[in-house]
């Protein structure tokens, strides 16, 4: 980290030094990393600084100067420092994240200096779940498409989450369920013209939750692919990425009960103009849409991928069917 990010720091956080305590994550593809950092005579013991510094493309060994994974990355740092200079504000404590203390830009690298979840009572880092962890993430993800219901995502990405169609041609074109692949651009659609739409996180995996000791509370990180979209999106990738096919069959009205009791709670708190009924019914029948959204992604990206199964199957093919059946 050169001199003048360093300079950032400690204007920011008032510290005499800083030192760095240890790397928390390399980000994908050498593009930067995730460090906490130390600090002396400051009212922050630490601070996490997100660093990204773009691979020289001219240099770069796979010939990212023509790559369009690679323009898709960089435009997911410039949205993510956006939410957290124009947005972040407007989350409270229901849906929790880290206050930004300072954004810069220079040249080809980024910087964005954050509170320290840890610190804040939130270090909690779970690989499984039970319900009650799993109540905190939903509850967080109703909070947050409360907030935003019927914003227009300035900055952000028109259409939130890694894995939407108009960013994974290369996927697409790969992909040897026929049947689904033809359906995807009306899936795609179904999703993108419902009649309410609001932020979703883009990339709400088990992993960017941190947890409160008691594991009531929850704290998300990670807003490369924030954007907008349907709440279902967020949620069906949420459960998928932290249950079994049995499980996420099994617990399928549990969840969705969970969260549209959350959701109209936030709803009502901010005195939102939407109709809720409408709403959840439009919801609902969209989770299964969404669902295999993200099926079609993941048989292109990884068809070994392990959630890749049964239950994934059958949704898809029921989508399918109600697309022909509306044709």
């Amino acid at each position: 980290m050169n001199q003048h990010f360093k300079d950032i720091i400690l204007k920011a956080t008032r510290a005499s030094e800083l030192f760095e305590i240890e790397t928390i994550q390399n980000l994908w593809s050498g593009y930067g990393k995730i460090i906490r950092i130390g600090l002396k005579d400051s009212e922050f013991k630490s601070v996490v600084v997100k660093h990204v510094k773009l691979p020289d493309n001219s240099h770069h060994p796979r010939g990212w100067n023509t790559s369009f994974s690679h323009e898709r990355k960089v435009k997911s740092y410039k949205v993510e420092t956006a939410w957290y200079e124009f947005w972040n504000s407007q989350c409270d404590n229901n849906c929790r994240t880290p206050h930004v203390l300072a954004l810069q830009h220079l040249n080809d690298e980024v910087l964005m200096v954050m509170e320290d979840l840890d610190a804040s009572g939130f270090s909690g880092r779970l690989s499984s779940v039970n319900w009650k962890h799993m109540q905190a993430c939903i509850s967080w993800l109703a909070h947050f498409h409360a907030t935003f219901i019927n914003q227009t995502p300035d900055r952000l990405w028109d259409v939130g989450t890694y894995w939407h169609l108009d960013t994974r041609p290369d996927e697409l074109k790969i992909m040897d369920d026929l049947e689904l692949k033809k359906a995807a651009p009306a899936i795609d659609n179904m999703l993108r013209n419902g009649n309410y739409q609001t932020l979703v996180h883009g990339d709400a995996k088990l992993a960017n939750f941190c947890f409160s000791e008691d594991g009531q509370k929850v704290a998300a990180v990670d807003f490369q692919y924030v954007g907008g979209g349907c709440g279902m999106k967020d949620l069906a990738y949420f459960v998928g990425s932290c249950l079994y096919e049995d499980d996420c069959e099994a617990m399928e009205e549990q969840i969705l009960g969970f969260y549209f009791t959350e959701l109209k709670t936030a709803i009502t708190t901010k005195q939102a103009a939407v109709d809720f009924n409408k709403l959840e019914k439009e919801w609902r029948e969209l989770y299964p849409v969404a669902w295999t959204d993200f099926h079609r992604f993941l048989k292109g990206w990884s068809p070994d991928h392990w959630k890749i199964n049964s239950y994934s199957e059958r949704m898809a093919r029921e989508v399918i069917a109600k697309l022909k059946e509306n044709q």
